[in-house]
């Protein structure tokens, strides 16, 4: 996939560096795990895990990276949800030197287009941390719908959780 500004690779396991230059970052995690950062463990396995949703699903929160410059902006995709019902959850992680320049915007509509080509795609499920003021509003303004609360166990807390129906 290709956006005006950014282009999506897929994680492979070579792209340890990539993956630990998001994922150690505090202020990248510090909504999406219980104490707010990954060891390194965490984030091998985290980049494991996005390496084998791609092999059994074809999605993943896929790297993307700034065209001109070829810099690593985060990750932005899909991961399974609930398949039976054809919904895929939505996520865009960004470092903090691309928030508020519209990069997450772009890359979401990049994925949300992508997931409604995809053969069974009904709807997207996205859920961010309750302390996450600036998530709820991105869900939003994408057309995102509240739904529910639901328990997330990587933070151990009831998300707010919503989907965009197709």
């Amino acid at each position: 996939m290709k956006t005006e500004r950014i282009g999506f690779s897929t994680w492979n396991d070579k792209d340890i560096e990539i993956a630990t230059s998001l994922w150690s970052d505090p202020s990248v995690t510090k909504f999406i795990s219980v104490n707010g950062k990954f060891d390194n463990i965490q984030i091998k396995e985290k980049l494991e895990n996005e390496i084998l949703n791609k092999k059994l699903y074809d999605v993943q929160y896929w790297p993307i990276f700034v065209l001109t410059t070829n810099e690593n902006i985060g990750c932005c995709g899909l991961r399974p949800y609930n398949l039976d019902k054809g919904i895929y959850e939505i996520g865009c992680h960004l470092k903090p030197k691309f928030w508020g320049k519209g990069f997450a915007s772009e890359a979401a509509k990049a994925v949300i287009d992508f997931a409604f080509q995809k053969p069974g795609a009904q709807n997207l499920f996205a859920g961010h941390n309750p302390n996450n003021a600036t998530s709820k509003k991105f869900l939003t303004q994408l057309g995102f719908i509240y739904t529910h609360d639901e328990y997330y166990q990587p933070t151990g807390l009831q998300h707010p959780s919503y989907i965009y129906y197709k």
